[in-house]
């Protein structure tokens, strides 16, 4: 055997039980190897006692991250022995009609809950809501032709399904199913004309229950919000809807009285400790949505500037620290999500009109009366938690819910007048045309004069919306500052149609201002607190309640590739972190490919953000980078659109493409879509393509990822 000083060995990167059983072929020539196989030795036995000896895991981290508000009945979700048989459920629970919705943003499950109640209240009929990923989809073939089902479902993106349809999207998109001849439906749409796929997902799963053999009761409906259609679309379908019930299904309506579904009540017996004070309620969302999200944790504002120059007009750049929160990362291109907290004027004005200010701190438990109703805010907690952090109160309130409220009136005229308002179309255009009318506003003006006692909490837990986290594009590269994250919000302040001095308030981006603010020791513009630091003062020293979200929205793998990026307003956000990407790409001497900005604002003077940053990277990216930019509003010139400058530009456009391009847009939806115009006219005449030769390339480069959108609006 061939021998060698082992003390050589301790020079290599072998592992401890490698050395160990390497040791039994050599053999010690000297003091140096003992000493260096007592070393040996050493690390293999300390190696080996890992987890007895040392580094013992403590048995007692899991009450680090236990909720003892889950203890003794309390509740943060669907529980997980509940059936995902849905003909089964129905059986069980008694009911004739189901509501599925797929929602993304929480519209689609709205509407199926005001159904669903309109359903057992005006008509008689035992009738449920059902989370599609709830139930498995081939357990729908087992409704029978007694019952009737319902399907609700939004369209997001590029026509895609909401994440918690994924499952039955899936299903009714595979051949061969099992026959839906039993099955008795009616299906309605939410959608946004100015996306290219409109209501593409509600047309998708109507054709697959037709194909499968399910019989629908009227034309699909469909909703359009690209002109704020979308409640007015929802009430003239469900009065067509109605309309088959009495004529089609001799459905007799009956005199609408509220029944709970929800016990809420006060329980004295509670401590502080025991109650939700308004921390995220996150155990609601899709497995789909869920897996592509952080959890949520309190992440520190550590730096916050004003973009813009206009005064009537703020823009906020942010960043986040996660340095005290090791398990949350996020890569270039994801989102980051903000849960606001409900401004304090709107608070108090809901617990004063209902006359329960003295007691907003007493404990509360919501329990569910009927087994088919899912509760989806944590219990137990307070009147203070619901309208600060739970419910949207800022909301508008619907026509149906207007006209709902009547009976809880503490006056004839009230009652009058909210019948008379919610059931008048025209009436109601106009009042909410200039008057901002959410729900505390609403009872205020229908009687100042009296507490609104007989309106009881259960009924608003289960008519209102709930507060939902708001979605920004991080606006930092991960490569450059991985532990700061850094978002741009844009904040919305709206005056209404027929009375511009009376204004609307965006309620997360001015919650931020109001953060970015605070720090500066200055008050709000507009005047708007809220309690900045928080449930449990969680919050304080200028802190939020946010995730991260993974996105599709990357960079190409390869730093050469070439791009060109469209972003209009705060769509610029991701481009700036790409760009400051391919800047530290290029210091560390890789080849980068050429790129394109176009971006468009309305004046260079008030509102082109990170101007100077964009500068500085011209001068370190070189001939790397063209800057295109589109005014629409400054003065002396005509105004120009970000699609007017791709068109412009085609030829360059289309030589990037020809090259390998990767093509991004960032904005609002409408403007997404001319931009796709643009390209689509630029490749006709450059190329001589058809319009259906533009279709196929256009669905080729989006399947090959080569073309991202990340739009809203």
């Amino acid at each position: 055997m061939r021998s060698f000083p082992l003390s050589q060995l301790s020079q290599w990167n072998i592992p401890p039980e490698a050395l160990e059983e390497l040791s039994k072929y050599v053999i010690p020539t000297g003091i140096a190897d003992y000493t260096a196989l007592a070393i040996i030795a050493g690390a293999s036995a300390t190696f080996l006692s890992r987890g007895y000896l040392w580094d013992q895991p403590d048995p007692y981290e899991y009450l680090a991250f236990e909720r003892p508000q889950l203890k003794n009945g309390g509740h943060a979700g669907a529980t997980n022995n509940e059936t995902r048989n849905i003909a089964q459920k129905l059986e069980e629970t008694g009911k004739n009609i189901v509501v599925f919705w797929g929602s993304q943003s929480g519209t689609a499950e709205g509407f199926a809950h005001r159904l669903a109640r309109e359903l057992s209240v005006r008509w008689g009929q035992e009738s449920m809501t059902a989370d599609l990923s709830d139930y498995d989809p081939g357990t729908i073939a087992d409704i029978p032709d007694s019952k009737l089902a319902i399907f609700i479902v939004s369209t997001y993106g590029e026509g895609d399904p909401s994440d918690n349809t994924a499952d039955f999207w899936n299903w009714i998109n595979k051949p061969g199913q099992v026959s839906l001849a039993n099955l008795r439906y009616s299906a309605f749409g939410l959608g946004n004309t100015n996306y290219k796929f409109y209501n593409r997902v509600v047309d998708v799963v109507v054709e697959g229950l037709e194909t499968l053999g399910a019989r629908a009761l009227m034309p699909v409906g469909k909703a359009n919000d690209a002109e704020g259609a979308t409640e007015e679309d929802f009430m003239a379908w469900k009065d067509s809807l109605f309309t088959v019930f009495k004529n089609q299904l001799g459905f007799q309506e009956v005199e609408a009285k509220y029944a709970p579904e929800l016990k809420v009540e006060e329980d004295e017996s509670l401590e502080p400790i025991d109650l939700h004070q308004g921390e995220p309620n996150t155990h609601v969302d899709a497995p789909k949505s869920a897996a592509q999200s952080s959890p949520v944790r309190t992440l520190t504002i550590s730096n916050s500037r004003e973009l813009f120059t206009a005064s009537d007009r703020h823009c906020l750049h942010m960043d986040l620290d996660l340095s005290n929160q090791p398990e949350l990362t996020y890569k270039t291109g994801d989102h980051l999500a903000v849960w606001p907290g409900n401004p304090d004027v709107e608070v108090e004005r809901l617990l004063d009109i209902l006359g329960i200010s003295s007691r907003r701190d007493v404990p509360v438990s919501i329990k569910a009366l009927d087994p088919a109703t899912k509760i989806t805010i944590p219990t137990p907690t307070s009147a203070n938690a619901l309208f600060r952090y739970y419910l949207e109160i800022c909301a508008p309130v619907n026509r149906d819910n207007v006209r709902d409220l009547a009976q809880f009136a503490p006056t004839s005229e009230a009652k009058t007048y909210l019948t008379k308002l919610g059931q008048d179309k025209d009436a109601y255009t106009e009042f909410i045309n200039c008057t901002h009318v959410n729900l505390g506003r609403l009872l205020q003006l229908a009687c100042p004069s009296q507490a609104w006692s007989n309106l009881p909490l259960s009924y608003l837990v289960e008519t209102m919306p709930h507060i939902r986290p708001r979605f920004y594009s991080i606006s930092s590269s991960s490569v450059v500052s991985p532990r700061k994250p850094s978002i741009t919000a844009i904040v919305s302040t709206t005056p209404l149609p027929d009375n511009p001095t009376e204004l609307v308030h965006g309620v997360t981006s001015n919650y931020l201002l109001a953060i970015s603010q605070e720090a500066r020791s200055q008050p709000h513009p507009h005047g708007i607190t809220y309690y900045l630091n928080g449930p449990g003062d969680a919050l304080q020293g200028g802190r939020a309640f946010a995730h991260i979200r993974r996105s599709k929205f990357k960079l190409p793998g390869m730093a050469k590739t070439p791009l060109i990026m469209v972003g209009a307003g705060t769509g610029l956000a991701p481009f700036r972190a790409f760009l400051a990407e391919r800047c530290q790409v290029q210091k560390i001497g890789k080849e980068i490919g050429p790129m394109i900005l176009f971006f468009g604002c309305r004046n260079p003077d008030e509102d082109f953000i990170y101007r100077d940053e964009l500068a500085e990277m011209q001068k370190v990216l070189g001939d790397k980078l063209r800057l295109v930019t589109a005014f629409s509003r400054q003065e002396g010139t005509p105004r120009k659109y970000v699609q007017d400058r791709v068109s412009e530009l085609g030829g360059d456009v289309v030589r990037l493409i020809d090259e390998g391009a990767s093509f991004y847009v960032c904005g609002r939806a409408g403007m997404a879509r001319e931009v796709e115009k643009a390209v689509g006219a630029t490749m006709k005449n450059t190329k001589g393509w058809s319009g259906d030769e533009v279709n196929s390339w256009s669905k080729a480069v989006k399947k090959k990822n080569k073309w991202q959108e990340d739009v809203w609006g």
